[in-house]
């Protein structure tokens, strides 16, 4: 039987990476095998040898969607590393671990059966081979030894294998590791500077080796162009990632949608493009993008581009009050835009809300099931470009004969300034944190601390903690958590939570419920819950940034002990 479930793990794998990652066009890029050359604009002092690539793995808790080991990386050759960033994953990325230069030995795993190649510039790489890899019982059970984890417990259905693909150049002389996420914050940090070296490396063949077809773990399913280079925010949030599902596991389906944003009504939202610049944009005579939105207008001026890179561009705006859908149009001055028609679609949250539980309530064949992954982020990054003149002054002769046949040539020229202008990228990042606390409502006659009867009502104060260092215009705190159950298998009903503190430490309570006696915010249990904990998942979203939006799930319990029928008492009348 243990042999038959890394076959199973191929079937659930097809749909973890796309196809498309080994076939991206890589135009230009035939540098990176070269291995001696430049990429880009860069030197013998930036470059990349094909082959030197390897595979991060974190095995992660596929419940909460959170490392459960430390992270390995795996690769056939044996890298020497001067600098690295640590054992971090996307997801300690994503959740607010910032990176951090690590110039401590680097230590690797080299897998007694070659790894495929993974990262390509030619198309080369067989997406297919390494699906068959990461399945076999070969490297699971590799994986399981490296991390301390049984190889029970790891195929037991409650665990998943997080992929990142690394690569190991050279970049300034130096030879450095890196995952997609890594080098795209890196260049954040270097306002572009890794990017302008190695961007047909580390902007499109190292991010592009792997990405999600389905939605899974919280992070999003990838569906834009794979011929070119992509910005850090997209990389960030969406490229250089796979994931490997176990027997019980099923993928995410797709959501089937024709739009390309969703929206909650009334709610204050930022809808980004990115704008690409094959040619310098600068202050001489800087771009301008407009977005109408339902007979309005939202301009953003003078922005500035460094040729062959890119910017998040993006207007603030809030939702109309009702349900509807709205074609968001694009247009801008120079440059190319990634959009130039944004499908939005308007909901309201408010409409699923439980049914009131009655005392004759019965649910007989209810069994508990466990949280499902939501899209969650955590945090996000992107960066505006701004430009300052660089002053070249450059002496222009002009050779003038002055005193007639006893004169002398003399020099009437001028000064010009030759100078350029030098980019820099202001970086902008924010973060996303919670609190939730479940209890028993102050009316329940026998709670004692977060043990109760089923029966009764549980209220609830969620805490939002919005951080940045961006202006308010960038960004907007959070603004709307939802309520999820398990007597509904945390689907079909949930509650809209009130909000009773705004900015960007938010705060949300349940709405006054219509069925209790004295007004309070209460959700109530149904009797037949049986006996054990009862868990709330909030999900707390609507927290926008040119990046994205940030989102994320907590949850908090309360012990059920028995139900209200035990505090009724019967007897007789006194005579």
């Amino acid at each position: 039987m243990k042999r038959i479930i890394p076959f199973m793990l191929c079937l659930v794998l097809l749909f973890c990476f796309s196809p498309m990652a080994a076939l991206a066009d890589t135009g230009g890029s035939g540098n990176i095998d070269g291995g001696g050359g430049g990429i880009g604009e860069g030197s013998g002092e930036n470059y990349w040898n094909g082959g030197n690539d390897g595979v991060r793995v974190t095995v992660v808790n596929a419940n909460t969607c959170l490392p459960v080991t430390v992270s390995i990386d795996i690769t056939n050759i044996t890298p020497t590393v001067q600098y690295h960033f640590g054992k971090v994953s996307k997801i300690q990325y994503r959740n607010g671990t910032s990176l951090s230069v690590d110039t401590n030995s680097y230590d690797y795993i080299n897998p007694p059966q070659t790894m495929p190649r993974i990262v390509s510039a030619d198309g080369s790489a067989n997406i297919d081979a390494i699906k068959a890899y990461f399945c076999s019982e070969f490297a699971v059970q590799l994986i399981a030894n490296e991390t301390g984890m049984e190889y029970e417990t790891l195929i037991n259905g409650n665990c998943k294998l997080f992929l990142e693909p690394i690569v190991y150049l050279v970049f300034q002389g130096q030879k450095v590791a890196m995952t997609a996420t890594e080098a795209a914050m890196y260049d954040n940090l270097l306002s572009g500077g890794l990017g302008s070296k190695m961007g047909s490396l580390t902007h499109k063949n190292l991010p592009f080796a792997m990405f999600l077809e389905t939605l899974d773990l919280g992070f999003v399913a990838y569906s834009g162009a794979t011929d070119q280079s992509q910005s850090n925010d997209t990389i960030i949030a969406e490229l250089g990632l796979g994931i490997v599902r176990f027997a019980g596991q099923p993928a995410t389906p797709p959501p089937e949608t024709d739009y390309d944003y969703e929206y909650r009504v009334d709610t204050d939202v930022i809808t980004p493009v990115t704008l690409y610049a094959s040619r310098e944009i600068n202050p001489d005579s800087p771009a301008k993008v407009t977005f109408r939105i339902k007979g309005s207008t939202y301009t953003v001026s003078n922005i500035v581009i460094p040729a062959g890179e890119s910017q998040l561009v993006w207007c603030k705006w809030h939702t109309p009050s009702s349900p509807e859908e709205i074609t968001i149009t694009v247009s801008s001055t120079k440059g190319t835009l990634s959009q130039t028609s944004i499908h939005v679609k308007i909901i309201r949250l408010d409409e699923n809300e439980p049914p009131n539980p009655t005392a004759t309530d019965r649910n007989d064949g209810f069994s508990t099931v466990g949280i499902p992954s939501r899209a969650v982020k955590a945090s996000a990054s992107w960066g505006v470009w701004w430009a300052q003149w660089h002053p070249y002054w450059v002496w222009i002769s002009h050779w003038v004969w002055v005193g007639g046949e006893d004169g002398s040539w003399e020099d009437h020229g001028w000064w010009e300034d030759h100078g350029w202008y030098d980019f820099f990228r202001d970086n902008y990042s924010a973060s996303l944190s919670g609190s939730m606390s479940l209890l028993p409502d102050d009316k329940v006659p026998t709670a004692s601390g977060s043990t109760m009867k089923s029966g009764y009502g549980v209220k609830t104060t969620v805490n939002a903690q919005f951080t940045t260092n961006a202006p308010s215009s960038h960004v907007t705190g959070a603004q709307t958590a939802t309520a999820y159950f398990p007597e509904f298998h945390y689907k079909d009903y949930w509650r809209l939570l009130d909000r009773t503190a705004n900015g960007y430490s938010t705060q949300f309570q349940f709405k006054t419920n219509r069925y209790s006696t004295y007004n309070r915010r209460v959700h109530f249990l149904p009797i037949w819950y049986p006996n054990g904990q009862y868990t709330v998942d909030t999900y707390i979203q609507d927290a926008w940034t040119p990046a994205g939006m940030l989102s994320i799930s907590i949850r908090d319990d309360v012990s059920i002990s028995g139900s209200l029928y035990d505090d009724w008492h019967l007897a007789p009348l006194a005579p």
